[in-house]
């Protein structure tokens, strides 16, 4: 905040903010004629695409007082974008400018009777953003004068002639030293302690509370060969401190830190041994470090010491943290130089939650490895990183040496070679796509080589991604869009990666860059034909969201179906973006350790939404499951899976997120917590520490646990002790199947073709859930004959079927008569192979509410219950975790631990709620892992408004969320099956139907022949349930979008089913005019069309809404009926008009995706 004060005495509170798109009006508002002459006309919308900082000054009410674009090349055509350093150099070879710290101004404006303060603060604000900026430009007709504001900040260097026309222009430059603060370095004296200590007290008391008053002083006091103490002062007081030590337990650190980057820290030799890791980590995969220390070597031309320094404080006050932090490390070596002249590394240790400063930036981070149990993160800094003469260029032949010692440790150093090779040739592939080779060059040493393609598949990812969460389409040009297929760069320079990322959308002319990640094969590590170079430039790009797609019918559709480019179906894959906007645009580092437990639907959900905050660098997420990521693609498409789905997640979703590029994954069971130690101890012994513990283990189903009564003693179920909730202790049977996910269902086919079950052998599917009639099914479909299959019922506890529909179930029942299951019904498991050893499964008895019996069988699979896994539960009591059935969370997904959070089916509500019916389990996954991530963002992000306290009797409800509840799979029979309701108590449906406020369901087709299509409508005319059963694949997605949706959105529903006019549903919906209700933006445009309606549009009406309000309240007396009264005002109005543009603007701008509707203009 900066106070500005006007020549007439009025004081404006002032705030600098990156400039939004809808700031576009208020800025065109601001502009003069004035204005006009100096810049130029400007596509304001364009100039904002293209602008590396849009910097907007707004007054404490939002106010925008003024604003100023800066890019990295020149404006009215004086000099080639890829070429302006050579004529600024001849214009005064004294200023050296680089494409480093040079910016340009395109545009300033302000509110005139603050347009001089304004200019100086936003000036001063760009300085402080960059810190390597030290110039600015302004250029302007030579003829114009830069009035009485501009003229105060920028001084005139000379003319340059334009390029296209004969004319001159003047060159005006800004100096960094004439508006931040410079600051003098010199050796720490025990005088500075007063100006020194309230420094350290405002970020942390811990040194003094530890160390007493004057442990500064004393610091500063001892001071030798081995320690050392700086500080930064201006006009005479001291801002900011360091201390260096030379004293490094180098051991340690090679045990807890992979120091491969750097050669070990130690001075290379021929002998070392120097060879690509067999097995890749997923943060060797994120960061593909160089591990050759050789080129730091060649750039010093000394000899190295394996020494290094460490920076053991590091406290810096807001003016020296933003503007000095790497003058700081220079003067560090330079003033210490005749003590550490060898000492090439600076190190420096930090707590896990300490806040990313500038100096840190500098630095890389070291990756731990597995075993480290240091409470600190490393990161290390080159003494050649101090170098500013980094220069970013087109290879050319003579680089290919440089490269290839560059490249030689790299995964794929061919590929990049021969990319290298294509471009010194003939500058584009064999299919003619041009290429494009850069190298970053210090010290005429190659440190880094990217290698970029034209983005050929624009329209494709236009469609397919949320690009325009980060870009105006349209202001981009189709060859203004590339792709990065390689980049490389030593890890000495890696704080350079930013600045080599501009520099290729400079020279190459390029606005937009993408970088594909392709899942990986279960086969192989690399996705060949697709694979592209790991890039450590990935944490400097940000992930780009998927978008959910319209099934096409595109037969009906005919020519009217999207093109090709948009509806193909290639690989999947997640897209990393970068653009113009972006490059000096840093990220909020979170460096806590957040550990998530358990790879469910919950747990993904939460692990996305923290992933894809593109604003966010999480550098410590990990997930410990029993099998790792999901998503491997284990079962083909046209497979049945054994268990049913919950539509959150697929394999294709799990591609389109790349979640192992930002995950570290640690394979193993959940076996302990130490609460107090903050770690969590898994199956193999190791330890994960973590600042936040998140629990989504889920529930599983578990091995059942017989009664263990002999049947020969013709007991019932009655007389039998329920065992149900009991553990089973014993030998688990080699063919008694459990099946939790989908490498369950692998295993579990690799197994049955191993051991011939499909051709003899019984199979008994022991349960009450969806899951049993999907595992049936499957069997039916790989080959088991349907009168080897027993399907066996245990009692259940409750009234309501898994299917919940009676219609439903009789077609599924009829199935599986007709393919020969036997059925039993009540039926409780009482023993395996008569009581004697388990392993394997020969026979299986039960008992009845009647008579038992006894079944013969090869494998036994079992869907009984499900609970939380006795491994968890043990982790949960022995580290006091309130448990009662289920972990206890509150409102807020807080255990009573504060530091560890759960979600999901694991969990239930604490009894005050008084809540118990409602669980987790009611609602949606996904939706309950956006939820959980949301409440975790407000400890992270700031740009979020600070929650505030709900008032102490809300404090009392549990939340509830609206999203659909979902599952599906394929019945007996081949029945497709759907099931889309809102989050809701279980309930019969005939109960359901009986309530007065039900509302009304309408069916088309019959459940028996597999065109059963059911959508209940509740009282409020919304779509509330759906429940498909066909023969016939169907487009599930689409169905989804219909849940929530009133009747009268699709076509007047109800009145067209009353007069009869709809006779099925699945064609109903694969009608033209209803894609738009299918497409990913269609709940934009509701919202749009919501906010007309309530907004007050005329002045002397009131808004829609409010007038619906006054005839409920009986505010006006109508002589006709309120709805067409309504209907009439709504016509008569602005609002028709308002409401049509907006559709007709939804269409037009989404055209690819919806080319099937016309409007105005195209017929």
């Amino acid at each position: 905040m900066s106070i500005l004060t006007s020549p007439r005495g009025k004081v404006e509170v002032v705030h600098c903010r990156r400039t939004e798109s809808q700031d576009v009006y208020c800025i065109k508002s601001l502009i003069r004629k004035f204005t006009q002459k100096l810049f130029g006309k400007l596509n304001i919308i364009y100039l904002l695409e293209k602008a590396n900082l849009a910097v907007t000054l707004c007054n404490d009410k939002e106010e925008i007082m003024a604003h100023a674009s800066f890019l990295d090349y020149p404006n009215w055509n004086v000099a080639k974008q890829d070429n302006w350093v050579p004529v600024f150099q001849e214009l005064d070879s004294e200023i050296p400018c680089t494409p480093l710290n040079t910016l340009f101004m395109h545009l300033f404006v302000a509110v005139d009777e603050y347009s001089m303060g304004c200019c100086k603060e936003i000036i001063r604000t760009v300085f402080k953003a960059v810190p390597e900026l030290h110039f600015i430009f302004l250029i302007v007709p030579s003829y114009m004068s830069l009035g009485s504001t501009l003229i105060t900040v920028f001084d005139q260097v000379g003319n340059i002639p334009c390029l296209t026309y004969s004319e001159e222009f003047a060159v005006h430059i800004c100096h960094r030293h004439n508006h931040f603060p410079q600051l003098h370095i010199r050796r720490a004296r025990v005088e500075d302690h007063d100006d020194l200590m309230p420094i350290f007290m405002r970020y942390d008391t811990i040194l003094k509370e530890t160390y007493g008053d004057y442990f500064l002083a004393e610091l500063i006091e001892a001071q030798d060969e081995e320690n050392h103490a700086v500080v930064c002062e201006v006009e005479g007081k001291a801002v900011g401190f360091m201390n260096v030590c030379s004293r490094v337990d180098l051991p340690l650190l090679h045990e807890c830190f992979d120091l491969g980057p750097f050669h070990g820290l130690c001075v290379p030799h021929p002998d070392d041994v120097l060879e690509p890791p067999q097995e890749y980590s997923v943060q060797e995969i994120q960061d593909a470090l160089l591990s050759d220390g050789r080129d730091s070597q060649k750039i010093d031309k000394k000899p190295q010491e394996p020494i290094s320094l460490e920076v053991t404080e590091s406290i810096q006050e807001k003016v020296m943290e933003e503007a000095a932090s790497r003058e700081l490390l220079s003067a560090v070596h330079s003033i210490t130089s005749s003590e550490m002249q060898d000492k090439n590394f600076c190190m420096i240790s930090l707590p896990h939650l300490t806040p990313e400063f500038a100096l840190i930036q500098n630095f890389v981070k070291i990756v731990p490895f597995n075993s480290c149990t240091l409470e600190h993160d490393l990161y290390v800094f080159h003494r050649a990183g101090l170098l500013k003469s980094i220069n970013i260029r087109l290879a050319t032949v003579m680089d290919t040496s440089g490269v290839e010692q560059l490249v030689s440790t790299l995964m794929l150093n061919k590929l990049i070679l021969e990319d290298l090779t294509r471009f010194n040739e003939a500058c584009r592939d064999p299919d003619g796509t041009p290429l494009q080779a850069f190298v970053a060059e210090v010290a005429e040493q190659i440190v880094g080589i990217a290698v970029i393609r034209n983005e050929m598949d624009i329209e494709y990812i236009r469609s397919h991604y949320n690009i325009e969460d980060f870009i105006y389409f349209s202001h981009h040009q189709r060859e203004e869009h590339g792709r990065l297929h390689h980049f490389a760069l030593n890890p000495i320079f890696r704080h350079y990666t930013k600045f080599f990322l501009k520099e290729i959308l400079r020279l190459g002319y390029k606005s937009c860059l993408y970088y594909p990640i392709y899942p990986q094969s279960r086969e192989s590590k690399f996705q060949n034909p697709y694979a592209h170079s790991l890039t450590s430039a990935l944490h400097y790009l940000v992930p780009v969201r998927p978008r959910r797609q319209i099934v096409y019918p595109l037969e009906k559709l005919g020519i009217n179906a999207p093109s090709k480019a948009v509806s193909k179906d290639p690989p999947g894959y997640a897209l990393n973006h970068t653009n113009r906007k972006l490059t000096l645009e840093p990220k909020i580092t979170v460096n806590a350790r957040i550990v998530v437990v358990g790879a469910s639907s919950v747990g993904i959900s939460f692990l996305e939404t923290l992933v894809f905050c593109s604003h966010l660098k999480f550098n410590n997420l990990t997930l410990i499951s029993t099998h790792g990521l999901p998503g491997k693609k284990l079962l083909d498409h046209e497979k049945r899976k054994f268990l049913a789905s919950d539509h959150c997640f697929n394999d294709k979703d799990y591609a389109l997120m790349s979640l192992c590029s930002w995950v570290n994954v640690v394979v193993g069971r959940m076996i302990g917590i130490d609460r107090a130690a903050k770690h969590v101890v898994v199956s193999n012994n190791e330890i994960v520490f973590y600042d936040h513990l998140i629990l989504c283990t889920g529930q599983q189903y578990q091995v059942p646990c017989p009664t263990g009564v002999d049947i020969r003693q013709h007991l019932t179920n009655r007389e039998v002790e329920d065992s149900s909730k009991q553990r089973y202790t014993g030998k688990v049977p080699c063919n008694l199947f459990i099946v939790n996910d989908e490498e369950d269902c692998f295993d579990t086919l690799t197994w049955i073709r191993n051991n011939s079950i499909i051709t003899e052998g019984n199979v008994i599917v022991y349960g009450n859930t969806i899951d049993t009639y999907t595992t049936v099914e499957a069997l039916l479909n790989i080959g088991v004959k349907g009168t080897c299959i027993y399907l066996v019922h245990p009692p259940s506890d409750s009234t309501i079927t898994c299917l919940n529909n009676h219609s439903v179930e009789s077609a599924v029942e009829d199935a599986l008569r007709e393919a020969g299951v036997t059925i039993y019904r009540d039926a409780l498991l009482a023993q395996w192979n008569q009581g004697l050893y388990p392993d394997p499964i020969h026979d299986a008895s039960f008992t009845t509410p009647t008579k038992p019996f006894r079944l013969h069988c090869s494998m036994f699979f079992s869907f009984y219950e499900k609970n939380v896994d006795y491994d968890t539960f043990k982790a949960f009591n022995d580290a006091c975790l309130v448990y009662d059935g289920r972990l206890v969370i509150d409102t807020n997904f807080h255990t009573n631990d504060i530091a560890i959070r759960a979600a999901g089916s694991l969990t239930k509500f604490s009894n005050r709620y008084y809540s118990n019916e409602w669980t987790h389990r009611n609602f949606s996954s996904k939706e309950i892992g956006f939820q959980l991530a949301a409440a975790m963002l407000n400890l992270f992000d700031p740009t979020l408004e600070p929650m505030t306290e709900p008032p102490a009797d809300l404090d009392r409800l549990i939340p509830m969320y609206k999203g659909a509840k979902i599952q599906g799979g394929i019945l007996p029979g081949s029945y497709h099956y759907l099931h889309i309701a809102k989050p809701a108590i279980p309930t019969p449906l005939e109960v359901q139907m009986a309530q007065p406020d039900f509302g009304s369901e309408i069916v088309t087709g019959s459940a028996k022949h597999g065109t059963y299509f059911r959508i209940h409508i509740n009282k409020y005319k919304m779509v509330e349930t759906i429940t498909c059963l066909s023969k016939e694949p169907f487009p599930a997605s689409n169905y989804i979008c219909l849940f929530g949706q009133h009747e009268q959105a699709l076509n007047n529903l109800c009145a067209r089913y009353d007069d009869n006019l709809i006779i099925d549903f699945y064609s109903y919906f694969t009608e033209p005019w209803c894609m738009a209700l299918f497409h990913d933006r269609f709940i934009d445009l509701r919202k749009e069309l919501r906010q007309i309606i309530t907004s007050k549009e005329e002045k002397d009406l009131p808004s829609m809404d409010q007038l619906a309000q006054m005839i409920e309240d009986d505010e006006i007396s109508l002589k006709e009926k309120p709805r067409k009264y309504l209907q009439r005002v709504f016509e008569e109005t602005i609002y028709k008009n308002l409401v049509e543009r907006s559709i007709l603007d939804y269409l037009h701008y989404n055209h690819y995706h919806l080319p099937m509707y016309a409007w105005p203009g195209i017929i």
